[in-house]
């Protein structure tokens, strides 16, 4: 007989439908026997913030019930519109939140906006506890003049677009121009970097929408300039993702060696992965390339810089005021060491020229409903290990917890230590005790104002369609871009 390997489901499925000796609660129920009712929570955000607090939550516990809202209509959030469409292994953790979905206990409640179609209070009127995981949806302004001219784009709007994010599908970069300017370094502005100076070809079999990639075989762009208000010893981009930059096919580096300038006796102090990235970074600016690298970089037609030293200061236009024409950087230097160091502009100032300018200067969460607390100045829902300040019962996770930082491993370890810190409290009696209705009464609450939301059964209707019209073209999948057309393909 073959061995099977049991997930957590099938194990939990077992431990129900095993009869305990009689007279004896089971011991995996002892903890929650006084809970009547199956404990209903209720998460806001398919990201995987909201995925990992309900996996956590539906393991530990084995009757808890968790619906997920979610206001577009497909799920997975950033792993589907944040993840570049050349890093494919990331998104594996799709399979995880497939197989969470699926549960019994689990339910996906998309095309439903929290704050709008249904508030805060009447989903914690309806459920135990309410868990907000909406991410971060906004991105942080420069604020300098010319921010508005065409050709200024946040970074997150260009990602959203490349991947197929329904408000962004209209985007239209014009991709015409010699010189491109990213502003910030960390690893969406290495992303973006990417995908401009990627070869077309080397994306025509990854997720990228049709539409960005008929774009991005017309660009005309050949330099990039990647540009942080710190040095070398600040970047926020991680070592993978520089690798990928210097590797990168049909492209060569341009580092200026005077930025590196007694980097390597600093370096002896700092914590071993950021000393790695800094030697990765060294070497690239100072070494000679051996003969097949310096082979590789004569034959490019397309380079990469970092500019360090250098602060937003205005975006220049043409000379009809249309267009962008370049960027004025603030020379800067640096106060402090190390990661807490602060840049100072030094008055020296220098304009350089570009026609297309992206903000990657980091994402903002955004209030979702007035009666929940919200810190405006650092973009996070106040809180306490998860547990929303002044709110019983109201908890965070992700990047509205904490701030728009780290990766998805980061989210996963924050997501079940708020998943946690509501068990404790459903244990400890915090919770309301009495039956709450749950979904049946936020269902009626959603037909009486003409909302229908999406089931995860028709997210896998949708997916369905995405991976057939892909396959023809080799691609993974093709993205639904237009949420009218997914819901006529749904039959609505």
């Amino acid at each position: 007989m073959a061995l099977r390997c049991w997930s957590w489901w099938h194990w939990s499925a077992w431990r129900r439908t095993r009869p305990p000796p009689a007279g004896r609660t089971p011991s995996f129920l002892q903890q929650f026997s006084t809970q009547e009712q199956p404990p209903q929570i209720c998460v806001v955000g398919s990201g995987p913030a909201g995925f990992y607090t309900a996996q956590h939550l539906l393991k530990h516990h084995p009757r808890a019930h968790v619906d997920i809202y979610e206001k577009q209509l497909v799920p997975f959030g950033l792993v589907r519109f944040g993840v570049a469409p050349d890093h494919p292994e990331v998104k594996n953790v799709i399979n995880t939140f497939t197989q969470t979905a699926r549960s019994d206990r689990c339910a996906f409640r998309g095309n439903v906006v929290v704050g709008r179609d249904v508030a805060v209070s009447e989903l914690q009127a309806a459920y135990h506890a309410v868990v907000l995981s909406y991410g971060a949806e906004d991105h942080q302004a420069l604020e300098i003049p010319g921010e508005e001219l065409p050709g200024v784009f946040s970074a997150r709007a260009f990602v959203g677009w490349y991947n197929g994010l329904p408000e962004n599908r209209e985007l239209a970069p014009d991709l015409s121009c010699d010189t491109a300017v990213i502003l910030g370094q960390g690893n969406v502005a290495l992303d973006v970097a990417r995908i401009l100076l990627t070869p077309p070809e080397h994306l025509e079999k990854t997720d990228i929408t049709e539409a960005a990639l008929g774009v991005l075989r017309q660009s005309r762009v050949k330099t990039v300039w990647i540009v942080g208000r710190r040095g070398p010893l600040q970047v926020a981009f991680t070592i993978k993702e520089l690798r990928e930059m210097i590797l990168l096919p049909g492209t060569r580096p341009m580092l200026d060696p005077a930025d590196f300038l007694g980097l390597q006796d600093r370096i002896k102090e700092v914590p071993r992965q950021r000393k790695r990235l800094t030697e990765l970074l060294l070497r690239t600016a100072t070494e000679k390339p051996g003969v097949e690298e310096a082979a590789r970089r004569a034959l490019a037609s397309r380079t990469w810089g970092l500019r360090f030293f250098r602060s937003p200061q205005q975006v220049l236009s043409s000379p009809d005021g249309r267009q962008v024409a370049g960027i004025r950087l603030a020379v800067t230097r640096l106060e402090g060491v190390g990661e807490a160091a602060r840049a100072v502009p030094t008055g020296d100032a220098e304009d350089l020229a570009c026609g297309l300018v992206l903000s990657s200067v980091g994402y903002k969460s955004r209030p979702i409903d007035p009666s929940v607390p919200f810190d405006p100045k650092r973009g996070v829902i106040p809180n306490m290990e998860g547990r929303v300040v002044d709110v019983p019962g109201l908890y965070c996770s992700g990047w509205v917890k904490r701030g728009p930082t780290g990766v998805i491993a980061t989210t996963m370890t924050d997501s079940f230590l708020t998943g946690q810190m509501l068990l404790q409290d459903l244990k400890a009696g915090l919770l309301p005790s009495g039956p709450r209705p749950g979904y049946a009464a936020i269902e009626a609450l959603l037909s009486s104002r003409g909302v229908r939301p999406v089931s995860f059964l028709d997210w896998e209707k949708l997916d369905a369609e995405e991976v057939s019209r892909g396959k023809g073209a080799g691609k993974p999948r093709e993205k639904l871009l237009d949420p009218q057309e997914m819901l006529r393909l749904l039959g609505r």
